[in-house]
């Protein structure tokens, strides 16, 4: 999926907001069939973007690992900053009674 993303980066379609209006159906059939966004132009400027659902939610999960990803290296570059020790797993489930 991320693959057809790349490729279809490499030479985007862009369309009026005007001519996507009168082609809808067209333009989001392109957008579904050929997993491409559609870029929607407004006075020469990208506006907005015709995604497949699907490839819409698999991007939006991966923007969400990404983000947990730079977390917990945050919290890492913390714990190095300030010279402390992560809390074993087993003493949290203690602490909150899980155990």
């Amino acid at each position: 999926m991320y693959i057809m993303y790349i490729n279809a980066m490499s030479a985007p379609t862009e369309i009026s907001i005007t001519q996507a209006r009168s082609e809808l159906a067209e333009v989001i059939d392109r957008a579904r069939m050929n997993h491409e966004p559609v870029y929607l132009m407004r006075h020469g400027q990208r506006v907005a973007a015709i995604v497949d659902s699907s490839d819409l939610a698999r991007l939006l999960e991966l923007a969400e690992d990404m983000n947990d990803i730079l977390e917990a290296q945050e919290a890492r570059n913390e714990m190095h900053e300030t010279e402390t020790l992560p809390i074993p797993w087993e003493s949290v489930k203690a602490d909150l009674g899980l155990l």
